[in-house]
This record gives C-alpha cells, sequence and structure tokens, in this order.
C-alpha cells in the first residue's frame, strides 16, 4: 500500500517536471519567434543646405561682326581660334565706295569753303550756307559709314569662334566672323522659386566642370532674374566665372552648387528607410517598448549613407536598420546585442 502510494507521488512528480519543461521549451520558441532586428538612434544634426543645378557655359559677351551692307569682301585676317584685342582689324571689305565717297567729300568741302569765304563777304546768302553746311555734314557721315564697314573691328577682347567666309565672298546672311568672349564665362540655372530670397548678388557658387572631373571652380551670383517662370516655378540665375586661364568653354555641361547655409535635421541611414511597393511612400520603423511602429516619412535629400528627415521621425527615435523584411506594423520584436 505505501509502495503504491510512492509511485503515485513520483508520478505526479515527473509529470510536473515534464510539464514546466515543455512550457519553457514553448517560451523559448515563441521568443525565438519573434523577428531579430539591429537599431540605431536618430538625432536633429544641423545639416548643409546645398542644392545642384546643370547647366551649360556659355561666353560672357558673344559678338557677331558684319558691314551694316552687302560688300565684298576683300581679305579676312584672322582664323577660328585666334585670340583677338578690343580695335584690332578683323576683315577689310572692298573699298572701291570707300574712294569714291572720298573724293565727294573732298568737292564738297571744297565748294563749301567757297560759299563760307563769299557769305564772309556778303557774296552768299547764310542759306546758301546753310544749305551747303547740311550737305558736307551728310557726306562726312556717309565716308565714316563707309570706313566702319570697310575695316570691321574687334569690339572686344576675345577669341575668333566662327568665320563663316573666305576672301573675295561677297558678304551674305551670316556674320563675317564670330568673337566670343570667354574670360570670363558664364552659366544660366533655374533655382527653385523657394530660394528666391536667399540667392543674392555676389554670392559665391562652386562649379565642377564635367571635363575635369571633381575639380572645382569659383564663381559667384552676377545676375538674378526679377521674375518666376509661372509653369517651371524657377527663376534664372546668372553665374560668373572668372576663367582666367579660359580652360572652361562655351559648351561644356557643369554642375552648379549653391549653398544655402544650414538647417536642423533629424538624419536617418538609408538602410533604414523603406519603399512601399506600389508607391512613393517612404517609411521607417520606429522601435519602443518591444514592438515597431510604421511611420510614414517625408525624405529631404540623400546624404552620402544618409537621409535628411523632413517629417515623420522625433529627435532621439531608435529606428530599424537591419531585419525589416520579417516586420509588420505593431510586430514584437527581439533587438540585436540587447537584453
Amino acid at each position: 500500500m505505501k509502495s503504491s502510494k510512492k509511485i503515485s507521488l513520483w508520478a505526479i512528480a515527473v509529470t510536473s517536471a515534464l510539464m514546466s519543461c515543455n512550457s519553457k521549451q514553448e517560451e523559448a520558441a515563441a521568443a525565438d519567434e519573434k523577428p531579430l532586428v539591429r537599431l540605431e538612434t536618430v538625432h536633429v544634426q544641423p545639416v548643409e543646405q546645398t542644392q545642384d543645378f546643370t547647366a551649360t557655359v556659355e561666353a560672357n559677351i558673344v559678338n557677331n561682326i558684319s558691314p551694316s551692307m552687302p560688300l565684298r569682301i576683300q581679305k579676312i585676317l584672322v582664323e577660328v581660334g585666334d585670340r583677338v584685342r578690343k580695335g584690332q582689324v578683323l576683315a577689310v571689305m572692298d573699298g572701291t565706295n570707300l574712294v569714291q565717297s572720298k573724293t565727294q567729300l573732298d568737292n564738297i568741302e571744297l565748294e563749301y569753303n567757297r560759299v563760307e569765304e563769299l557769305y564772309k563777304v556778303g557774296g552768299a546768302s547764310k542759306q546758301a550756307l546753310d544749305a551747303q553746311k547740311t550737305q558736307l555734314d551728310v557726306a562726312r557721315t556717309a565716308y565714316q559709314n563707309l570706313v566702319d564697314n570697310t575695316q570691321l573691328l574687334s569690339p572686344i577682347d576675345g577669341i575668333v569662334t566662327a568665320r563663316n567666309y573666305d576672301n573675295g565672298d561677297m558678304f551674305g546672311v551670316n556674320p563675317v566672323v564670330t568673337v566670343q568672349q570667354i574670360s570670363p564665362v558664364k552659366v544660366l540655372v533655374n533655382v527653385s522659386e523657394s530660394f528666391y530670397t536667399q540667392v543674392t548678388k555676389g554670392m559665391p557658387v562652386k562649379v565642377k566642370v564635367e571635363a575635369f572631373g571633381d575639380e572645382e571652380f569659383s564663381g559667384k551670383v552676377s545676375l538674378i532674374y526679377p521674375t518666376v517662370d509661372p509653369q517651371t516655378r524657377t527663376f534664372p540665375v546668372e553665374v560668373l566665372l572668372t576663367n582666367s586661364d579660359q580652360r572652361v568653354r562655351p559648351g561644356m555641361f557643369v554642375r552648379v552648387m549653391m549653398n544655402f547655409g544650414e538647417k536642423d535635421y533629424i538624419v536617418v541611414p538609408d538602410q533604414a528607410v523603406v519603399k512601399q511597393a506600389g508607391s512613393g511612400d517612404r517609411y521607417i520603423y520606429v522601435y519602443k517598448d518591444g514592438k515597431v511602429t510604421y511611420n510614414k516619412v517625408e525624405l529631404g535629400r540623400q546624404l552620402g549613407a544618409t537621409y535628411e528627415i523632413i517629417s515623420g521621425l522625433e529627435n532621439g527615435d531608435r529606428v530599424v536598420v537591419a531585419g525589416q523584411s520579417r516586420l509588420s506594423n505593431g510586430a514584437e520584436v527581439n533587438v540585436e546585442n540587447e537584453e
């Protein structure tokens, strides 16, 4: 009888031990089923507000050199690529009309002098003198016009970028030569209207020229257009580069970087950002009290391996940076390296 009671008590003890063991195993299994995540705490920090704009280099000044009347080209004195100085003769046009005009001017001057002498002694009227003076002024203007159109001069220091005729050709529609000023050069960029009050004349900018890799050139804002394009919501800004060595040439592709100071933003690693399938929405899992919540965020600019967050997070939030694939809103998680 006593033996039977001992066996019963032993069986109860064994059963209790087995049940306790199974319960612990189930709890451990349940814990193991929770997704494992890695967290990072995010903070507000000052972020430089830089914006990049792409554009094409333009000459600061472009002069198309042509006579104001149809004349035959006697000789072009420059070639494409030549550097020229202000006032340098670029081309000589046919001078036949100039010789004729000079002869006519000399004759009119002689006649004017004769009438002027007669007027002094009372042999000609004031009206006759005035008429002769008008005729002389017209002849002088016509002659000077021919002088200006017979020798074509460069109005600027620059470089010849086009020559459209050969010696002996008759001047037509195209300019005889084109001279461009490439020291300095300018870049025209379209800036978002949200920065209108932050762009100032003389503001320094950095410019990278695609042809020169990561080399930076210094420029400054030289002109701000006073109107905003209602279609693009941008306004043109002209940037001037000194280009004293003339390495940067018109037509080159550039990237203009403008710095609008600093602004405080929460910054997160790019691994924390989750894109919602089928939309452009971005989310970040935020951890609190053993669970994660699915927070929709508005991203700012990408800063290397991080993003600035415009809205959706708070300073000091702990965000998931690894293990998002098994997560859902409100899910309980295990945290890597955290007891």
